[in-house]
């Protein structure tokens, strides 16, 4: 078993991998359970804060894809900023019971994470990717052989 910490990504993608993986989770069960309760308020908070972790947190991560002249910031820190918008906009809209608003900005929010992570999972120069298209299939051919 390797214990070597070196091997392991940077703290802010270990967090906002962690914070993405989250809010897939609570964000696909918003999708699919009853609305309007208290569950589902307490869970959309839930929600909301791991979407805003997962926005913030991006913003310390920078890769192959950012521009020089933007010190590094791509096109998905963009991503990041409209999900911070979109959140602020879903809670206001279901604090002023507009509830179809509200499902409107969550879905679009929601939409952006799967989004951003189907493209994490396909692009090999990121953790995720890298981990999904490399480590795992070498991890499970060694254990065929």
């Amino acid at each position: 078993m390797n214990t070597d910490l070196s091997t392991l990504p940077a703290l802010p993608v270990l967090i906002h991998l962690a914070a993405a993986l989250l809010a897939l989770t609570l964000g696909t069960w918003q999708m699919l359970a009853p609305r309007g309760s208290l569950r589902h308020r307490r869970v959309g908070y839930l929600w909301v804060t791991a979407m805003g972790v997962t926005a913030i947190s991006s913003f310390w991560i920078k890769g192959h894809l950012g521009w020089s002249w933007l010190a590094g910031f791509s096109w998905i820190h963009l991503l990041s900023v409209w999900i911070l918008v979109s959140l602020a906009m879903a809670v206001m809209r279901a604090r002023q019971r507009q509830i179809s608003a509200h499902r409107g900005w969550m879905r679009g929010a929601f939409g952006g994470l799967v989004g951003a992570g189907v493209f994490a999972a396909l692009d090999p120069g990121r953790v995720l990717g890298h981990w999904l298209l490399t480590t795992v299939p070498a991890s499970l051919s060694m254990l065929a052989h």
